[in-house]
């Protein structure tokens, strides 16, 4: 059915240019419920992708344009094909049309139509680029981009540590979790554990503050990690620092902001961190490289190319004119101009010095990375991809030309959220990402793969679509727009096997139909949730160990959801109702979130693994976690994944949806069932986390369906 009264409908010319250009003129929130999109969301989305559809005759003539460029037009202008398959879109070229294919690695063919599947078939992976010659003179180029069919699977099973870094504070750390302890965690995971990953929170470079945005999910840029995260005492140059006076002041000012959170119950300060840290950065830059160290730093330099020098560069003119580029004088606001190449050498110290920190922050992730994997882990660092950067931010600024001005990424409204979702980030245009190859996207996995043995994907569904909203309106008011499913996939499979390296995408929530069977079929993980996996198409019960899906990373929870002793106990229901977030009576909500958490309980009882037990309230909590954990060992998922804050019985979400400044998110240590911050040398010496990863370890090697019970 269509809701009734939700939008006008639209004119014959303006759906049918929309198409052409993949903007949704309706969505389907459930099978049974359309929703038309309304003229407004479908003209903006239409203007961010450079058409006019403001009037009938303007997209009357934008519609005559678009179909006319169509006909004419020999070759999209990116193509993609499966190493040993020749690409589909060959087949529309007339015939006797010559091909000419430059290869990435520097050869030369050129075939004629009738022999394009074999030669175009036999070529190895990369983006080539790919040259038609029609019979009547007319020409056309593309990039041809050439990718394995699929991703590896994984070897064997395999079970992790699911944490976000800056709540995993050691003694050594100052006032926030850093690469050192992720070093730390890693190795002992690794071999004191057995475990095969550790996933993070994204890592990218935040907006500078203060006041920082905490969120590690609207970074200034996603190509370039933060410098906050550096462990400034493994910096080589730093044990020369000459000032000892203000070493020994810095250290010890450290120590007090270590101290606040772990034992005065202060919330985790970034700004107050990174005020801290920068402050000795500047005392270790300068402190002159050693030769060594100077050929690596200028090697980094020419791999990262321009990318790196407008990064170092916004975060230069960022400390002069704020960190909001659209607010920055008419001729810094392009990257190109004459006078962004004037300020350049003006700051060209301060740019020296943010390149500089990339390239600290790049070789202690690469440190970490290489630690793990000697601890014995399979897979290593689990890196995380936030959906997209802050509008004003170094990427949008860098990168403009790539991205939709005057829209933003969010959700439509679902039956969980009425008014649907604004993340306030400017979405890629689909468009340009073609024109150029998918330069961007390819340029931004490849550095991520630099230091990762896998990659988490948030919001995995946006590599076929995204939600854009017209900035000023509503969630309410926005559509869909889609890209190019099969290049992002193909570019997606292309660099993540050059790195020899795992996709894990974030399917939660609601997903179009056919994407979960399409990132399958290309090797890419899916994610399950415990809690959310119940037999929705039946008669909605917990689904048994046996249905789940294998190519997955299961979970008993996420930094978005409660911790499992609070899932388990309720007290998830009460924070929401003190917070004002709960839409019933709180004896409601208490009855469902009871009702569900018991027919888990149950599940898990006829199953064998909640036996009885003595010893009051604590024992009997981490026995029905630890259950919760050998159920996800009776799956078949390829990956297990334990929150590490569910070692200790933490029960405060790290990001509470829905909130801003009611609740403190992602500024809370891991802390005990009362509170209390817990130490990573704490965490690794508790004999409750041990417990927990023993029950892990123990279901490990049970093959999925091999235990007794349902399946």
């Amino acid at each position: 059915m269509t809701a009734p009264g939700t939008a006008a409908p639209l004119s014959e010319d303006l759906s049918r240019l929309a198409a052409l250009h993949g903007v949704a003129t309706s969505y389907s929130p459930s099978p049974d419920r359309t929703v038309e999109a309304s003229a407004t969301a479908v003209v903006s989305a239409l203007a961010a992708l450079g058409v006019d559809a403001g009037t009938p005759q303007a997209a009357r003539a934008a519609l005559a344009a678009r179909e006319g460029a169509l006909r004419a037009t020999l070759l999209p202008p990116t193509v993609v094909c499966r190493a040993g398959a020749a690409p589909r879109a060959l087949d529309a070229l007339p015939e006797g049309t010559r091909l000419r294919v430059d290869t990435e690695q520097g050869e030369i063919r050129t075939v004629g139509q009738g022999e394009t599947r074999t030669v175009v078939g036999g070529l190895p992976p990369g983006v080539h680029r790919l040259t038609a010659t029609a019979p009547d003179g007319r020409t056309a180029q593309a990039h041809l981009v050439v990718a394995p069919p699929r991703l590896p699977t994984p070897e064997g099973r395999s079970y992790g540590l699911l944490v976000q870094l800056y709540s995993l504070l050691s003694r050594r750390s100052w006032g926030m979790g850093d690469l050192g302890d992720l070093g730390e965690l890693t190795a002992w995971a690794g071999r004191a554990l057995g475990a095969g990953f550790v996933q993070v929170n994204p890592l990218h470079a935040a907006v500078p503050g203060p006041p920082a945005d905490p969120s590690p999910y609207r970074p200034s840029s996603r190509r370039f990690p933060d410098p906050v995260h550096l462990r400034v005492e493994d910096i080589p140059e730093f044990a020369w620092v000459e000032d000892h006076e203000r070493v020994r002041s810095l250290l010890e000012r450290a120590a007090r902001l270590r101290e606040t959170v772990l034992e005065k119950g202060a919330w985790i300060d970034r700004d107050a961190v990174w005020e801290l840290k920068r402050e000795a950065l500047e005392l270790v830059f300068e402190v002159p490289l050693g030769p060594g160290r100077y050929a690596a730093y200028r090697h980094f330099l020419v791999e990262q190319g321009e990318a790196l020098q407008d990064h170092a560069t916004w975060y230069a003119l960022a400390e002069v004119h704020g960190p909001d580029w659209s607010r920055w004088p008419g001729g810094l606001r392009d990257p190109r101009s004459a006078d962004t190449a004037r300020a350049r050498v003006e700051l060209m110290d301060r740019v020296d010095f943010h390149s500089r920190l990339a390239w600290l922050t790049d070789a202690q992730l690469t440190a970490a990375q290489r630690t793990a994997r000697e601890a014995g882990m399979p897979v290593g660092l689990v890196h995380d991809l936030a959906v997209g950067v802050h509008p004003g931010g170094a990427d949008a600024w860098a990168q403009q030309e790539y991205f939709a001005a005057g829209m933003s990424v969010g959700a439509p409204p679902d039956a969980f959220n009425a008014r649907g979702q604004d993340w306030g980030l400017p979405p890629w245009r689909p468009d340009r990402l073609a024109e150029s190859g998918y330069a961007p996207y390819r340029q931004l996995l490849r550095a991520l793969f630099r230091y990762a043995g896998a990659l988490r994907i948030d919001h995995v569904m946006g590599l076929s679509r995204l939600w854009w909203i017209p900035q000023g309106l509503p969630p309410t008011e926005g559509t869909y727009v889609r890209y190019d499913a099969e290049a992002m996939l193909a570019v997606l499979v292309l660099e993540a096997s050059r790195a020899g390296a795992v996709v894990i995408g974030e399917d939660l929530g609601t997903v179009e139909p056919g994407v979960r069977e399409a990132l399958r079929e290309r090797g890419v993980l899916g994610t399950s949730v415990l809690w959310f996996e119940r037999d929705w198409d039946g008669d909605g019960r917990p689904l048994p160990p046996g249905r789940w899906r294998s190519d997955c990373l299961a979970t008993a929870t996420t930094h978005d959801l409660p911790p499992t002793a609070s899932r388990l106990s309720g007290d998830h229901v009460e924070l929401r109702d003190r917070l004002g977030l709960s839409t019933r009576p709180l004896a409601q909500e208490r009855a469902e979130a009871a009702a569900d958490t018991g027919e888990w309980l149950a599940l898990l009882t006829r199953l064998g693994l909640l036996p009885g037990t003595e010893g009051g309230d604590t024992a009997a909590e981490e026995a029905e976690v630890q259950a919760v954990h050998r159920f996800l060992l009776r799956t078949p998922a390829r990956l297990i994944g334990v929150w590490l804050p569910d070692g200790v019985g933490d029960r405060r979400p790290q990001n509470l949806p829905g909130t801003w400044d009611q609740y403190p998110n992602w500024r809370l240590p891991i802390a005990d069932p009362e509170g209390r911050p817990v130490t990573l040398e704490e965490l690794a010496a508790s004999p409750r986390v041990r417990a927990l990863m023993d029950a892990v370890r123990a279901g490990r090697d049970e093959e999925a369906g091999d235990a007794p019970g349902e399946g």
